[in-house]
């Protein structure tokens, strides 16, 4: 993990980033933890079409799964909850 305490960067501005995120992404460390992330514009691209394929598959396999009844509605939220109760403790 490429990490840079954000001193650094205060000192000497961006440029101290330059060299790190060539070998990944940038862990900026303020108050001896990790506050921030620099991505590349590439990477933070990857991520966001990652995060929106992750998201189609949830709506097909939903979809799938009301086709395919296996689906069950609940008259009110409590009704959900206690559902979820016995399903815990099985």
């Amino acid at each position: 993990m490429n990490t840079i305490p954000a001193q650094e960067i205060k000192r000497r501005g961006i440029a101290a980033v330059d060299d790190l995120i060539e070998t990944g992404d940038v862990h900026i460390i303020k108050n001896n933890q990790p506050q921030y992330v620099v991505l590349t514009e590439v990477r933070y691209r990857e991520l966001i079409e990652a995060q929106d394929e992750a998201y189609a598959a949830r709506v097909r396999a939903s979809l799938e799964d009301l086709k395919a009844g296996r689906v069950r509605r609940f008259a009110s939220a409590e009704e959900l909850l206690n559902a979820l109760e016995i399903e815990d403790a099985a």
